[in-house]
């Protein structure tokens, strides 16, 4: 299976964001382990940078992101995703952005805890808890 990691599970991870920490923790060992192919959109990487970067150095900020880039794949953000994206039917410009930039790079399905935000998508939308609970019932 090859899924999308929206930037909010990221940042449940980075952030230790109680209580959604658990299953983000749980998701990235799945990656980890290659029992499923995690991607980012490049779009997250610019603003986890931006995030980041507001409570760390731009040293730490930047080796945080190359441990994320050991651990996923980038789909691209190109004008095909653009333009699809303006085509979507979810309203949020950015939310449109990862689903067909996760469609175009074969994704599954969007990892995402705003589930309702992707509710038109083409793609499914799950939560972490959602995709653990297919691995371990």
């Amino acid at each position: 299976m090859r899924v999308i990691v929206d930037t909010n599970v990221v940042l449940d991870v980075l952030l230790a964001r109680k209580p959604f920490v658990n299953a983000a923790v749980r998701l990235f060992g799945l990656i980890e382990r290659g029992q499923i192919e995690g991607l980012l959109c490049a779009t997250s990487l610019t603003t986890l940078d931006y995030l980041l970067s507001q409570s760390l150095s731009r040293a730490e900020s930047r080796e945080t992101l190359r441990r994320l880039m050991r651990l996923f794949e980038v789909a691209p953000v190109t004008r095909a995703v653009i333009e699809e994206a303006l085509l979507s039917r979810i309203a949020d410009f950015e939310d449109a952005v990862v689903e067909q930039s996760g469609r175009l790079a074969g994704a599954d399905a969007v990892i995402t805890r705003d589930a309702k935000d992707f509710r038109l998508s083409i793609i499914k939308a799950l939560a972490p808890d959602e995709l653990l609970s297919s691995f371990f019932g």
